[in-house]
């Protein structure tokens, strides 16, 4: 167990190393942080930091940096996440004020995360097990061909081009009307065991374009929302150029896998707490000069899909996992509301 003044030494390592990008040396420490020891007394506590593995001196006569364990223990004894600040909460609702469906609020929450935290934040679609459909559209495009537009009660609007075969419009009319009539109101799973009979239930002269257009609505609803994740704030990783091939390259080809990507939001993700997995700790080896700070986010009693960010261990761990957590209640709260 380390003693009160070691963690305070290795927590002005860790802070320093983050904001200035340098080593850190005992007199630095001394000065900047005014301890009430001498640069020997706090080299003797280095020493022994860098002994049990949680700090390590790049080359000679150079400062120590924070390990993968030191982070660790940085990160542990945190506490609890410190709040956001008023105006920092308030910035976080005007910018998802506006948002008008499911898409929407993916794409400005992971730009609303990537802006704040300055890494590369992923957001996994919600799953919305509740959401039944609320309206759709059989649009016409050309004689033999329409777009289906489906609507559901979280918002999320949902295109499928569909083929008419040359149905008079009165026939698409007719078949919009009882589509609307059969189908608004129910969840994708009653939708599922409704399409066979609703099709059987159709005129004859219907019946073709009516499984054509129940088979499209089928591929929309049952499409798992939760295998596709977004990504932004890539441009983040010019600022850590230095760490290219540690860091900024399999990122880059991290980004390319979404299996990759929802592998590391399971992994660190699935509850309500921000969860920190950093360098080794990563499940995928070609991340592990990086950290993965997430958390799920959804209501109190349903977990619908994870959120995060992704960057070099040496980030801010305090301030990123604060937005993270707080990007992810509000999000949850939002989506709960609509």
């Amino acid at each position: 167990m380390l003693d009160d003044r070691k963690l305070t030494i290795l927590r002005a390592i860790v802070t320093d190393y983050v904001s200035m990008r340098e080593p850190v040396g005992s007199r630095a420490l001394v000065d900047r942080y005014h301890l009430d020891v001498s640069p020997a007394t706090v080299r003797n506590d280095m020493a022994v930091l860098e002994e049990e593995g949680y700090i390590m001196q790049p080359h000679t006569s150079a400062g120590r940096i924070p390990t993968d364990k030191g982070y660790r223990l940085f990160v542990d004894r945190l506490g609890t996440v410190k709040p956001l600040s008023i105006a920092e909460r308030r910035a976080i609702e005007t910018f998802m004020a506006g948002a008008v469906d499911i898409d929407d609020v993916v794409r400005r929450t992971v730009r609303l995360l990537a802006q704040i935290t300055r890494q590369v934040a992923i957001v996994q679609y919600p799953i919305l097990s509740t959401a039944i459909i609320r309206h759709l559209e059989i649009v016409t495009l050309t004689p033999e061909r329409g777009l289906l537009i489906l609507v559901n009660s979280a918002g999320k609007v949902d295109q499928h081009p569909v083929d008419l075969g040359g149905a008079a419009e009165d026939t698409v009319a007719d078949l919009r009307g009882r589509l609307n009539a059969a189908l608004v109101g129910l969840s994708p799973n009653q939708v599922a065991e409704q399409a066979e009979r609703l099709v059987e239930a159709l005129p004859d002269d219907a019946r073709g374009l009516g499984a054509a257009v129940v088979s499209a609505i089928l591929e929309l609803v049952t499409t798992d929302p939760s295998t596709r994740v977004v990504v932004g704030g890539v441009p983040n990783l010019t600022r850590f150029s230095d760490q290219y091939e540690t860091t900024v390259r399999p990122v880059l080809e991290a980004l390319e896998e979404q299996v990759v990507l929802l592998r590391l939001l399971g992994e660190v993700a699935g509850s309500g707490d921000v969860t920190v997995r950093i360098g080794h700790e990563n499940p995928y080896a070609p991340l592990r000069a990086t950290s993965v700070v997430a958390s799920g986010y959804g209501t109190d009693d349903d977990i619908w899909a994870n959120l995060g960010v992704v960057g070099p261990t040496r980030m801010d761990y305090p301030s990123t996992m604060a937005a993270v957590r707080a990007v992810a209640r509000y999000v949850g709260r939002f989506l709960a509301e609509g």
